[in-house]
């Protein structure tokens, strides 16, 4: 995982699969870079590389929405993600409280203009 952040936005890029065996160590990653900058609001998600999500890291990235919405008042954005793991987030309902899109240009834009889920 890598994490840099832009205006008031996290990036975070994950690599390999977010499962059991990587859902506690993404969640503590965020957790961990979150901590370092009251600053950041939103949460954009680069899933570019992750070829596969289970429960266990739907459960994650759903807890990282809580935390970014209710500690931080912002928004949690998916960008890249591949189309077996864009049918997760769709099934899971996850696309129901945050924004998937294809590049990191459109998550940013969104955040500027404000619009989509809330």
């Amino acid at each position: 995982m890598e994490a840099r952040r832009v205006g008031e936005s996290l990036i975070v890029r994950l690599k390999g699969e977010l499962d059991l065996n990587t859902a506690e160590a993404f969640k503590a990653f965020v957790r961990e870079e979150l901590a370092a900058s009251r600053r950041v609001r939103h949460l954009i998600l680069d899933l570019r590389a992750v070829p596969f999500i289970d429960s266990s890291g739907v459960g994650a990235i759903l807890g990282r929405y809580r935390e970014i919405k209710e500690e931080r008042a912002g928004r949690l954005i998916a960008w890249g993600p591949r189309q077996p793991v864009r049918r997760v987030l769709a099934l899971s309902g996850l696309v129901r409280v945050m924004d998937v899109v294809d590049t990191q240009q459109e998550a940013l834009a969104l955040l500027k203009e404000g619009n989509r889920n809330p």
